[in-house]
């Protein structure tokens, strides 16, 4: 290709924290509009802020999991511009000492590993949101998340497709999930990407960018690159120039719109933040810190392959969201087998959460009550289909496994006179069929052992059912 495309990402993460980065409004998604709300984040005359230490955790934590080096100095900023849901009319951020930076994550992509550096993470506060479906057509603003923490994490321009961009997503997002500092719901606002995107002719300079703002999906992030850049192409093979703006994605529409003129960093007018001091961040704070880093979902899968003797496919599927990585986890702590274990939770557990609509992050089973059901069957205590059962009562009832199996009757008959008592009755019911598997048609010994089955019930041991029933008709054959 004659043309090549060239993007840096800045990421929005919501943090997760129990309250807002500057006052003690709750920071959750949802709830009535302007109900998690008060005079400091509504921005009224005479309030100071008072910063959230938990915040500064996340980030520090955030950007020890990134590579990144952690500033022992690092302050805030006041970022000035008017926008109708920024109740203050500006936002407390960091522009001139970040708290990390000079970071990376690595990524592969059609099986070609690439680092994409990170140019720095900082603190500042989420700005309201515009509802613009209001009955009449008005626009109305809900400040419910004015003032939520946020961390933007900044690359620089290392990326040049689209599927770098959504690797380097996917890979950010189980960094950050896995951490506990986002729950990076896109479809709520947790995580946002601005696409900073421009073309080139291959090995010339960089091109004018244009930024794409706030998509809210993968998918749109995919097709909103798609767009841009053959527009940007398109332009520049007409002889026209790229005007450096921002740019609104239209995901219904499939294109994109200018929204304003891309602004610079003098144009917000930054200064200090002049009511809050600067941060200290010491030796032993950053100790602490790296103590409470969890292991990498990337690292995860190399263990489970290694440890456990899962494929790539088990591993990866199993470290797709931490809390099916944590049940996972937590069914081997009481004893569960790797290998079944994993099957368990790939198949009927994920097979329920899709039936019931239950997303990763809502999925809660004991992973105890699991490993017992697992040892049953792997010990013929329980059949495959009452095993299934089972598994059923326990993720939608919390059923106690070893009473639900015991009250249904779903242990395995392991009595081999009653067992030998309906073979033999099958055998004369059916002397027919027993003179064709005889004559050496042998897929009727599949109909007698459905018959042997019916005889036993549900808790009839198919194992040691077939075993008996070969048994009696070779018997049967050597004695004639």
């Amino acid at each position: 290709m004659k043309w090549e495309i060239v993007m840096g990402l800045e990421v929005h993460a919501e943090l997760s924290t129990k309250s807002k980065i500057f006052c003690g409004c709750k920071a959750a998604f949802g709830g009535e509009p302007n109900t998690y709300v008060c005079p400091v984040c509504c921005g009224m005359p005479g309030t100071l802020p008072m910063l959230n230490r938990a915040v500064i955790e996340y980030a520090i934590r955030t950007g020890l999991m990134l590579n990144c080096e952690i500033a022992r100095t690092c302050k805030f900023d006041r970022k000035n511009y008017f926008y109708p849901d920024l109740p203050k009319a500006y936002q407390v951020s960091q522009l001139y000492a970040p708290i990390c930076s000079g970071g990376f994550v690595e990524i592969e992509v059609n099986g070609q590993k690439k680092r994409i550096r990170i140019r720095e993470i900082h603190m500042e506060e989420d700005a309201g949101k515009l509802i613009h479906d209001s009955p009449g057509g008005k626009t109305r603003i809900d400040f419910n998340r004015a003032g939520v923490g946020l961390l933007e994490i900044v690359s620089e321009p290392d990326f040049r497709s689209k599927d770098e961009v959504l690797a380097y997503l996917a890979r950010l997002s189980e960094t950050l999930l896995y951490l506990g500092v986002s729950d990076c719901k896109m479809q709520e606002g947790s995580l946002r990407a601005d696409v900073n995107i421009s073309v080139r002719p291959f090995g010339e300079a960089l091109g004018v960018r244009t930024e794409m703002k706030n998509i809210n999906s993968l998918k749109a992030i995919g097709r909103a690159i798609e767009y841009e850049s053959a527009r940007q192409i398109e332009i520049l093979e007409n002889g026209g120039q790229i005007t450096q703006e921002t740019r609104r994605w239209d995901d219904e529409e499939g294109k994109s719109c200018g929204m304003r003129k891309k602004e610079n960093a003098w144009d917000y007018r930054y200064f200090p933040e002049p009511d809050l001091l600067p941060i200290f961040i010491d030796d032993k704070w950053l100790e602490r810190a790296r103590l409470t880093l969890p292991e990498p979902a990337h690292r995860k899968r190399e263990r489970y392959i290694c440890e456990y003797g899962l494929s790539e496919h088990e591993a990866f599927v199993l470290t797709g969201h931490k809390n099916i990585s944590d049940l996972f986890e937590n069914v081997l702590e009481h004893g569960g087998e790797p290998l079944e274990s994993a099957h368990l939770i790939m198949g009927e557990i994920m097979r329920l959460m899709n039936d019931s609509g239950t997303l990763p992050e809502d999925l809660s089973v004991d992973g105890r009550k699991l490993a017992i059901l697992v040892d049953l069957v792997l010990r013929s205590k329980i059949s495959r289909g009452a095993y299934k059962e089972a598994v059923l009562a326990v993720y939608a009832n919390d059923a106690e496994p070893e009473t639900y199996v015991a009250q249904q009757g779903l242990l395995m008959m392991s009595d081999g006179h009653i067992i030998s008592e309906a073979v033999d009755m099958v055998l004369a019911d059916y002397s027919d069929a027993v003179m064709d598997y005889r004559a050496g048609k042998i897929k009727v010994f599949g109909f007698l052992m459905g018959q042997v089955m019916k005889k036993l019930g549900r808790a009839g041991n198919p194992d040691l059912a077939q075993s008996a029933l070969k048994k009696a008709l070779d018997a049967e054959v050597g004695e004639g």
